[in-house]
């Protein structure tokens, strides 16, 4: 019997990898996300890339000895939805919650900072949420919309000789609060910079832009800042053909990738820019061993074709901080994990450029994002050339700005 018991202990064992049993408890990470509908075109690479860095480094040992599981679930872009994905996997003793979309993210907020559990925001949701001090369970580690529409501004003075004044800027947004979010600080940096900065929303879902573009035309502005989604960027291509407006005019927002480049044309889409959160392109270290270790074994977590694609490198930028934040956590206060090891844990970074493919971040209780930086890339017909160093630009501004909006909420929403 008692060597029945002991193969019994090593088959076990086998079966459990690297993972002993008294440390098999795994680190759960929730992907409440819209998989059917308005975020179809990003949302499944990024799912992709977390679950290929976890499978990855689970073949490591996982985070400090613990499997990493990562719960993907479709919320349709619905705040309600959300909301109810959140308590699903609340109650199944998931701490850290990343919705990847601006309306959800808020609908959770109140409970998120209700609960005390981690809101993992990167690159999407409210840019005064890098407030630590206000909300101090939201983590939109990375830089924000309003971030990246101050280094959209700081790249237009830079070709404008170092001054703005008389400068004429078009905002061309989908009328809904992704594409809302910017306004506040871009009307901000107008007020101080002297430029002429006047709004084109369109309606959803994004197909009707003539006649943003026919006022945009009459405008005839120097610069085009574009918040705008997948097709939308088409569709705006399009317009600026029939309109007869230069496309090496118009700035996206980093929701612009390279499957809409062809479907522009790469030839057509010659000279546009986008702003950009991280580097994109497959001869990364990490993405290399992953195509090693995963794909070319046929244990990649979905379409190979996609780590091609940056936003797939989005997806590997967001996990790695997530991952490392909560190595962190267990390195510094133990196991089991807590929301409050967790936040102490990401609040522990440090010049960390997720595995190389941002601009190091630095986080701390009071600065939730860890530095913003962006870069310009320009489209030159076959590949994405950057036009900027990483830049933050106007931080001064951006944080006033954040504190005013942060100063708002924790008035209005009395913290708990």
């Amino acid at each position: 019997m008692r060597r029945l018991l002991c193969s019994l202990a090593a088959m076990a064992f086998a079966v459990a990898g690297t993972f002993p049993a008294a440390a098999a408890d795994p680190v759960k990470f929730a992907l409440c996300y819209d998989l059917s509908k308005a975020y179809t075109f990003v949302t499944p690479q990024i799912a992709q890339a977390a679950k290929d860095y976890a499978a990855l480094l689970n073949m490591k040992g996982g985070i400090e000895g613990h499997p990493i599981d990562v719960i993907v679930q479709d919320h349709g872009n619905e705040p309600q939805r959300g909301i109810e994905c959140y308590e699903k996997l609340k109650r199944e003793g998931v701490m850290v919650f990343d919705m990847l979309s601006t309306p959800v993210s808020r609908a959770v907020l109140p409970r998120i900072m209700k609960d005390g559990n981690i809101l993992l925001q990167s690159l999407v949701g409210r840019g005064d949420a890098i407030d630590g001090d206000v909300f101090k369970w939201v983590f939109p580690i990375g830089p924000t919309y309003w971030g990246q529409a101050a280094n959209d501004i700081e790249y237009i003075k830079q070709k404008s000789g170092g001054k703005l004044k008389g400068v004429k800027v078009a905002f061309l947004y989908i009328d809904y609060p992704f594409g809302q979010e910017p306004i506040g600080i871009l009307k901000t940096l107008a007020q101080k910079e002297g430029f002429d900065l006047q709004l084109f929303p369109y309606p959803l879902p994004g197909n009707e832009q003539a006649s943003a573009w026919t006022q945009i035309r009459r405008y005839n502005p120097d610069w085009i800042v574009s918040w705008s989604l997948s097709k939308m960027h088409i569709i705006a291509s399009r317009e600026m053909k029939r309109n007869g407006i230069p496309i090496d005019k118009y700035i996206a927002v980093n929701w612009l990738n390279e499957v809409d480049i062809n479907n522009i044309g790469p030839a057509e889409a010659k000279g546009l820019k986008r702003g950009t959160n991280v580097a994109g392109g497959s001869n990364h270290p990490i993405i290399q061993e992953i195509i090693k270790e995963l794909y070319d074994k046929g244990k990649g977590n979905g379409d190979r074709k996609n780590l091609e694609d940056v936003y797939y490198n989005t997806g590997l930028a967001i996990y790695s901080i997530a991952f490392e934040g909560a190595r962190l956590a267990i390195k510094k206060d133990g196991w089991p994990l807590t929301p409050q090891k967790i936040k102490d844990g990401f609040e522990s970074l440090k010049d960390y450029d997720a595995n190389g493919l941002m601009a190091p971040v630095t986080v701390t209780a009071h600065d939730h994002g860890g530095g913003g930086k962006t870069r310009i890339e320009m489209w030159d017909g076959a590949k994405w050339v950057p036009q900027t160093d990483w830049i933050a630009g106007f931080s001064d501004e951006v944080w006033k700005v954040v504190k005013d909006e942060s100063a708002k909420y924790a008035k209005e929403e009395p913290q708990k």
